[in-house]
């Protein structure tokens, strides 16, 4: 039994809204044999993880599980349970899961995490585990939780980080990681801010500089009149003594850089024992602060833009004696305890020993081998840092305005948004005055204190940072989103949306299937229809609004990147990629397409094809309102989504037409809109109508949607799309065809075109199904006169050949006589060679696979005969746009 691949899906995906894993497991001799026949297997199971019992299952009870498992299930789905109950155990919240098989003894079992690193190891821990019981070996649970805490430790957010991502959540705020420690991104594109702990984007780095340097904050602290203790850095221990004499009195010394009260030695009063802080301190840094000690209670003031948001007064770790155990002894017990942990992943942390420990003891004439007689209670350790085992208790509501605004200033002097000021006085709810002072300013203070106070009210200090960055009136981090996903169209529908928002003022990043665009600019090159791409564009600064082509596969195999968008648009849904991924039939296909509609926010619109029976089955799935899309006035769906008041875009005697109801906006005529070829492009007319849907959804105004549909260039800004260019007599389309349906569209637009007779270059991606590939070349077979078939050249899965040859049968089954078919593998040779056999007066039609390598054959056969291709932006023939029902074609029925 063992894991062959691990896939983590961080955002919505095809099987949960929520963050899911996929593990492939291949179950070995184990595959088809029950729970219920290993002898000894479920009791097992059920003392491993005593907490199963609190799984429903399918059952839908507490318990539902066991039974499951005592009945008799297959060890895919025990694995699935163990996974779930050993994040649970970390203190996750999940509870979904799923199990399928995929062929033979390998299945998919598919769990739902929090933290993705955690997530595997507990999957790997949780196999281990069953490998164990079922070879009848003892399974040390409490070894595998251990080094899965470690895990946690290393990988998942902080206690602070984890405060401002639920806060960020309560808001609505989207954000993700972008390391695999403590690195935010809160909001998308222009309106995000980053993140580190609880150091912000508006946090200024001088300030951060300033309070990392403990001398020269205190200097500037004190020039703004705020009272610190007197004292001086030394760089060398000679200076020690002199410096003991000037400040006469019990002592404090720390490094000049350094945190978490690390080398930190409070109330000196002996000279050895200051030689020996100035050592460890030293260790931090090699400069030291020596100052004036100042007696009182140790507090924390959070100061969040220049308000007191909590506060809390720190207490260095102590213990209780009782007469028989030693210091040590006893502090060994109190770091038994359940709620102190290592580092921050409790509300306690271990108290250390070390040598700070060592020393603060013997200034109270203790030693850790002490026996501490009974009820007699000693501090351990000097600093009340939690990170060093303090605790901490909420004084928010005690804390006088004098202190307050002290605390507002000193943070301000530091040059800090989000800080953290250390203060020493006998009671925060009194005016300082003369017997306290201001110790330091923190950056990026830690939040643990106030969310988990050992007495008192939990604070919460992420939401007035989150507040802080995102005030309530504000954007919230977001940025408008168009995600397009369909069969057919998407590309030039996000080329037609990018344009269309570029106009109205904003500054666009789009995903195509041709590359990554900010603004004007193309910033990767090739297929970017993924959920990777969608993240260089929200995680762009300068992006103001987003266009995103969301293609099935990335999808499939890693989910949506962003959590919702404001406009979720469906071009179609045809027979394509069928057989692959688990998708085997159009309901499949469907299925998947539906979660760019589930994601729309519940502001946000699906825009949906009308003409398209499939897409328009998706409106129920969407969380906000419908906006439909027609080529056909007529269209039944459309018709009644009218009579409900619902907004649609349709053809009306040639003119584009947006309408809420009864209420009706003529955008233009289309023959204004060089896309549509003069009606001639059919399947464009219905990107475009697709498209101005979009931008209307989004909120875009009509005269800023027709002006940019009017001055859209196909040739400059959707360039192998359909596009017509006339050599010396000829004309050459270049388009990129797909599927059967796709090459349908495009020789419908031929039809109206000048030659009576085309020649064609055909090929299509290998990953299809047989008869899929068939289909196309049958497709080609009925309506080209000569035909040049090529290959791509990444055929995964494939032989050499093996592609031309299905397209060759579908070819002669048209029937299409086989004299003028021909195989030329290349794709740059196919299009010389069919070129060259061009006559005038005849036109070529390229499918291609790659543009650049197409248009740059046509550009030299071209120059060889002396001639420029011309780009054609009008036909010959009068304009055909429908404002009826498209003619029906017995050969556009599926054989």
């Amino acid at each position: 039994m063992r894991i062959e691949t691990v896939r983590h899906f961080p955002q919505r995906n095809i099987h949960n809204h929520r963050p899911v894993m996929e593990l492939d497991v291949d179950l070995g001799k184990w595959d088809g044999v029950l729970s219920s026949e290993i002898d000894g297997f479920c009791d097992a199971v059920a003392a491993a993880l005593p907490t199963l019992r609190e799984h429903h299952c399918s059952r839908g009870h507490p318990g539902g599980f066991i039974e499951r498992l005592r009945a008799g299930t297959l060890l895919g789905h025990v694995l699935e349970h163990v996974v779930l109950e050993l994040q649970a155990l970390l203190g996750y919240d999940v509870i979904y899961g799923k199990t399928r098989r995929l062929r033979g003894s390998r299945y998919r079992i598919v769990a739902e995490y929090e933290c993705e690193e955690v997530a595997e190891a507990a999957a790997r821990s949780g196999l281990k585990m069953m490998l164990c019981m079922l070879e009848e070996r003892e399974v040390d649970r409490c070894s595998v939780l251990r080094e899965l805490k470690r895990v946690q430790a290393r990988y998942d957010l902080g206690p602070s980080t984890r405060a401002l991502v639920q806060a960020a959540k309560r808001r609505g705020v989207p954000h993700f990681r972008l390391n695999d420690r403590s690195l935010l991104q809160l909001g998308y594109g222009s309106e995000q801010k980053r993140m580190q702990a609880t150091i912000t984007g508006d946090t200024r780095c001088l300030g951060v500089d300033i309070a990392s340097d403990k001398a020269l904050s205190k200097k500037l602290l004190e020039e703004g009149g705020v009272p610190v203790p007197a004292g001086v850095a030394v760089e060398d221990a000679d200076e020690l003594g002199k410096v003991a004499l000037q400040l006469d009195g019990p002592l404090a010394v720390k490094p000049r850089r350094g945190n978490q009260g690390a080398g930190v030695s409070l109330g000196i009063a002996d000279f050895e024992d200051l030689k020996a802080a100035h050592r460890l301190a030293a260790e931090i840094d090699s400069e030291v602060i020596v100052e004036r000690f100042i007696p009182g209670k140790q507090y924390r003031v959070l100061v969040v833009a220049d308000e007191v948001v909590a506060a809390s007064l720190r207490r260095p770790p102590g213990i209780a004696g009782d007469g028989k155990s030693t210091i040590l002894q006893l502090i060994e017990e109190e770091n038994s305890r359940p709620d102190r942990g290592e580092g921050h992943e409790s509300s306690l942390t271990v108290i250390p020993v070390d040598q700070m420990m060592v020393l603060s003891l013997r200034r109270r004439g203790l030693s850790l081998s002490f026996v501490l007689p009974e009820g007699r209670r000693v501090r351990v350790r000097d600093e009340a840092n939690l990170s060093t085992g303090g605790t901490a208790v909420d004084v928010t509501d005690h804390i006088h305005p004098q202190n307050a605004s002290l605390a507002r200033r000193a943070a301000r002097i530091t040059g800090l948004d989000v800080a953290g000021v250390d203060i020493v006085t006998d009671d925060i709810s009194r005016p300082m005055n003369d017997e306290g002072a201001v110790i330091e300013v923190n950056a990026a203070p830690g939040l643990r204190m106030h969310l988990s106070p050992t007495e008192g009210r939990s604070r919460d200090a992420g939401l007035a940072i989150v507040d802080h960055l995102f005030p309530r009136d504000s954007s919230r981090g977001r940025i408008p989103i168009i995600a397009v996903t369909g069969s057919n169209g998407k590309t030039t529908v996000v080329r037609l949306l990018q344009h269309i928002l570029t106009e109205a003022g904003y500054s666009v990043g789009a995903t195509t299937t041709d590359g990554v665009y900010i603004g004007d600019q193309r910033i990767m090159r090739g297929d970017s229809a993924g959920p990777r791409s969608a993240r260089v564009v929200l995680g762009d600064p300068a992006v103001e609004a987003a266009v995103l082509e969301t293609a099935r596969g990335g999808m499939i195999r890693s989910g949506l990147f962003f959590d919702c968008c404001d406009v979720g648009l469906v071009t179609n849904i045809t027979g394509d990629h069928l057989g692959q991924d688990g998708v085997e039939t159009l309901d499949d296909l469907v299925s998947v397409k539906s979660l760019v509609v589930e994601a729309v926010a519940p502001w946000g619109r699906a825009v949906l094809n009308a003409d398209d029976a499939r897409a328009i089955r998706l409106a129920h799935r969407c969380p906000g309102e419908s906006v439909l899309f027609s080529a056909q006035e007529d269209n039944l769906s459309l018709m009644q989504h009218k009579r409900t008041d619902g907004a649609g875009v349709y053809v009306s005697g040639g003119r584009l037409v947006w309408a809420r109801g009864r209420r009706l906006v003529s955008l233009m005529h289309l023959s204004d809109a060089p896309l549509t070829f003069a009606g001639v492009a059919q399947h464009n007319v219905q990107n475009l109508t697709g498209a101005a849907a979009g931008a209307l959804a989004l909120g875009i105004p009509a005269d800023v949607v027709a002006e940019a549909l009017h001055s859209f260039q196909p040739a400059e800004q959707n360039p192998g799309r359909f596009q017509v260019l006339s050599i010396d007599g000829r004309l050459v389309v270049i388009d990129y065809g797909h599927n059967r349906a796709g090459y349908a569209a495009t020789f419908r637009a031929l039809r109206h075109l000048p030659p009576d007779r085309w020649h064609g270059v055909i090929g299509v991606p290998g990953n299809r199904r047989d008869q899929d590939i068939s289909e196309v070349g049958r497709e080609a077979g009925r309506n080209l006169h000569h035909i040049t078939i090529k290959e791509d050249s990444e055929n995964p899965g494939r032989t050499p050949g093996e592609v031309c040859q299905l397209l060759l049968r579908g070819v002669l089954r048209a029937p299409h006589p086989e004299e003028r078919t021909r195989i030329v593998p290349d794709e740059g040779e196919a299009v010389m060679r069919a070129l060259d056999d061009l006559p005038r007066g005849a036109g070529l039609v390229v499918f291609y696979e790659k543009y650049k390598t197409v248009y740059e054959a046509v550009r030299v056969w071209a120059r060889d005969l002396g001639e420029v291709p011309e780009p054609v932006v009008q036909p010959k023939d009068e304009p055909q746009f429908s404002s009826g029902r498209q003619e029906s074609r017995s050969d556009e029925r599926t054989p």
